[in-house]
């Protein structure tokens, strides 16, 4: 097989949560393990960092990869899903993995597919593993793809781990309160090893994480106790912020730049800013010009895309990546913000969230562009459109997000704003990333 047979392959043969969603869904670590013994066990041969969460996680992997990428170590990433390119998964300081090696990979596991039936995520979690250990990285950066203790990801022993924050996704897999999801997350707290926690939340979730990070004989460390995060607005397309180290009272960085530029990046650079402590304590070397100048950069070295991302001006246009109500929140906000004129929002959803949730955060007096995603658990835009007149959002249908943006952009002018989302795969179909 070629590189694009294997990909065909691996999408035909292997159940894809991307695209089928429940039935996708394969909790339990056995076929992984059986998977990684089949190939010595590579996850255990180099350090791991990994991070769980509802929110940022992927933003918090890539600007820890981007910071011990500039402190010179030679650094693993994987993330999921991927937006354009399936190697977007799995990369080595920014690099994407070769397509010889997706190949070679697949073909050495047919056996191994035919006998224990993996799942797509759990093929690809071994492949990154694999990959990582015969190009000899110094570290891996992993992040969970679905809650943490039964994710294919946890097989690791991490030197680090670290989860960003809680909230309401999932809940058919994760469990349908906030105590059952922070249950879930906080399986990737492993025995006398480091605990990072981005933010303090609701007493109930701060009492599960307490509870199994006691369990686990190590204590969490909660980055606002360490860290206090201002932002003094966007500079020359950077967000600009200030670090202060509440232990001493100092300002560690008095103007920080950041290429994420989304508001909500501040508690994730928090968190990230105290997973760096934690290594410097470990004796990884990392001094502060890595750091300011990896997050000044993380698009660059690391290829993050959809993360408060501009994609336009004159309309300015915005897409990101949230996909449920706590992050839709954040950003639906932070858009109102820095936004003038008038309004428009291009948005589709797959039909397995809370739509009825998340369609209450949306401002009435905006435009309307309603799509669909291509991907087989898309709720379809007449529908979304039908329930979005219930919450008087008002609006047109579209087939695909590009025929919706295009028409928002001509129903404004250079002073308006357009936000592109609601969805991982409607940002995935954009033309413009």
């Amino acid at each position: 097989m070629n590189y694009q047979e294997t990909i065909d392959y691996l999408y035909s043969r292997l159940p894809v949560f991307q695209n089928i969603g429940a039935r996708a869904f394969k909790p339990g670590l056995h076929t992984t393990r059986e998977l990684c013994k089949f190939f010595g066990d590579p996850q255990d041969t180099y350090p791991t960092i990994h991070v769980a969460g509802t929110n940022g996680k992927g933003s918090t992997s890539h600007m820890l990869a981007a910071i011990l990428q500039e402190a010179g170590y030679r650094v693993g990433l994987y993330t999921s899903p991927h937006l354009k390119d399936f190697r977007e998964r799995i990369r080595i300081n920014g690099e994407m993995i070769s397509e010889e090696f997706v190949v070679n990979f697949t073909s050495d596991n047919l056996s191994n597919i035919d006998r224990l039936n993996p799942s797509f995520f759990e093929v690809t979690v071994v492949m990154a593993f694999s990959y990582f250990h015969e190009r000899n990285v110094d570290v891996a950066v992993i992040e969970t793809g679905m809650g943490g203790r039964l994710d294919s990801t946890n097989v690791i022993n991490p030197i680090l781990s670290l989860i960003t924050n809680i909230s309401m996704d999932h809940t058919q897999f994760l469990g349908d309160s906030l105590a059952k999801i922070a249950f879930e997350k906080a399986g990737i707290i492993k025995d006398q090893t480091p605990v990072v926690v981005s933010e303090h939340q609701d007493s109930e979730i701060n009492d599960v994480l307490c509870s199994v990070a006691n369990q686990k004989n190590t204590r969490l460390q909660y980055a606002s106790d360490s860290f206090e995060v201002e932002s003094f607005g966007l500079r020359d397309g950077k967000l600009a912020v200030r670090v202060k180290d509440k232990e001493s009272g100092e300002y560690i960085f008095s103007d920080l730049r950041l290429d994420l530029t989304g508001s909500y990046q501040m508690k994730n650079l928090a968190g990230v800013m105290t997973a760096v402590k934690v290594l410097k304590a470990l004796n990884w070397n990392i001094n502060e010009e890595s750091v300011s100048g990896a997050l000044g950069n993380v698009v660059q070295l690391t290829g993050l895309k959809g993360r408060w991302q501009q994609i336009g001006s004159h309309p300015d246009i915005y897409c990101d990546t949230a996909h449920n109500k706590a992050g839709l929140s954040e950003t639906i906000s932070y858009f109102q913000s820095v936004s003038h004129g008038r309004q428009s929002f291009v948005i589709g959803f797959v039909a397995d969230k809370d739509i009825n949730g998340i369609l209450k955060l949306f401002p009435k007096t905006a435009s309307y562009y309603f799509c669909q995603p291509s991907n087989m658990r898309a709720l379809k835009a007449s529908e979304l459109r039908t329930m979005a007149l219930e919450y008087g959002l008002i609006g047109e249908c579209f087939d695909n997000v590009n025929d919706a943006l295009k028409e928002a952009i001509r129903d404004s002018s250079e002073k308006d704003a357009i936000y592109v989302g609601g969805s991982t795969f409607v940002v995935a179909d954009l033309d413009q990333l």
